[in-house]
C-alpha cells in the first residue's frame, strides 16, 4: 500500500467529546457485534485477493479495502471500551473469528463467478452504508456520531470501487441480469445467517450457550429499529443499480416500501429473550 493516504485516521475523531449520558445501552449492544465484524476486515480481504489472484489492479483496492474496513472496527472498539471499560475485545474478537471463517485458500469465489461476487460486495457496502447512516442519526452521543459519519462514506465509496470492477467484469463474463439479481438476493438473504448473530452473540453474552435464532431476533428488533424510511429508499436505489434494474422506477419504489414493512415488523418482534 505505498503511497495509499487514508481518508481519515483514529486521530481525526474527537474522542475528548465523548459523553457517557447520551450513549444508548440498546445502540451499544450492536455496536459491540458490529466492531467485531468490521475488524475481520483483513480476513475478507485475503479472500478477495485470492479470487482475484490474477488481477493485480483489484487485489490493491481490495488490501486498501480490507484495511479501511479493520480501522473502523478500530475506532468502533475506542468508542465501545469508552463506554463500557469492562469490554474485553480481545477475547471476544478471539471467538468470534474462530468462529466465522472463509475459504481463504481458495480461487474461486462462493457466489460462482467474480462478477457474482463484486455484485454480493455491492450488497454489503449499501446495507453498512445505510446501517450507519441511521446509526448516526439516530444517536445522541456526539463522538459515535462522527465515527459513524466517517464510516458511512467509506461504505459509499467501497460501494462505488466494487460497482466499477463489477461492470468490468459484467462484460468480461458476460452474467446476465436475472444471474445478478439471484446473486443479490442471496446475499440478503444472508443477513439472518451466522455472521452478525454470531457477532451479537460473541460481543454481548454472558456466559450462555449460542441459539441462533434468538440471537438473530436480538440483533434484528434492536439495529432494524433505526432505520427509517430514506435509508431504505437510499438503499433500495443502489440495490437496484448494481443488479441492473433502474433505480429511479415504480418498482424500486414499491420495494421500498415492502421492505420497510419488513424493518418494521423485523424490529417490533419481542426481545424479552434476547441475549
Amino acid at each position: 500500500m505505498t503511497g495509499y493516504k487514508k481518508h481519515w485516521t483514529l486521530d481525526d475523531i474527537p474522542w475528548d467529546n465523548f459523553d457517557p449520558l447520551k450513549v444508548d445501552p440498546e445502540m451499544l449492544r450492536i455496536v459491540k457485534g458490529a466492531a467485531l465484524v468490521e475488524h475481520n476486515g483483513s480476513i475478507y480481504a485475503e479472500y478477495l485477493s485470492n479470487v482475484f489472484y490474477d488481477d493485480p489492479e483489484f487485489q490493491s483496492a481490495a488490501i486498501r479495502w480490507g484495511a479501511e474496513e479493520v480501522q473502523h472496527g478500530e475506532a468502533l472498539v475506542k468508542w465501545v471500551k469508552l463506554a463500557d471499560p469492562s469490554f474485553d475485545f480481545e477475547s471476544r474478537f478471539k471467538n468470534f473469528s474462530s468462529k466465522i471463517t472463509l475459504p481463504t485458500a481458495t480461487n474461486k469465489s462462493v457466489r460462482g463467478s467474480r462478477c457474482g461476487e463484486l455484485v454480493a460486495r455491492c450488497m454489503v457496502e449499501v446495507g453498512t452504508s445505510s446501517y450507519y447512516t441511521a446509526l448516526r442519526e439516530a444517536t445522541a452521543e456526539p463522538v459515535l456520531r462522527e465515527i459513524c459519519r466517517n464510516i458511512a462514506r467509506d461504505e459509499i465509496r467501497h460501494y462505488k470501487l466494487f460497482y466499477s470492477h463489477m461492470a468490468r467484469y459484467r462484460t468480461i463474463e458476460r452474467l446476465g441480469i436475472i444471474r445478478r439479481i439471484l446473486v443479490g438476493v442471496s446475499r440478503i438473504s444472508e443477513s439472518e445467517d451466522d455472521e452478525l448473530a454470531y457477532a451479537y452473540y460473541a460481543a454481548n453474552n454472558l456466559g450462555e450457550k449460542y441459539d441462533r435464532k434468538q440471537c438473530v431476533r436480538a440483533y434484528m428488533s434492536r439495529a432494524y429499529g433505526f432505520y427509517r424510511p430514506h435509508h431504505v429508499e437510499r438503499g433500495i436505489m443502489l440495490i437496484f443499480k448494481a443488479v441492473g434494474i433502474k433505480p429511479h422506477s415504480k418498482l424500486a419504489a414499491i420495494t421500498a416500501k415492502i421492505a420497510c414493512y419488513f424493518l418494521n415488523a423485523k424490529a417490533n418482534q419481542q426481545t424479552s429473550t434476547a441475549q
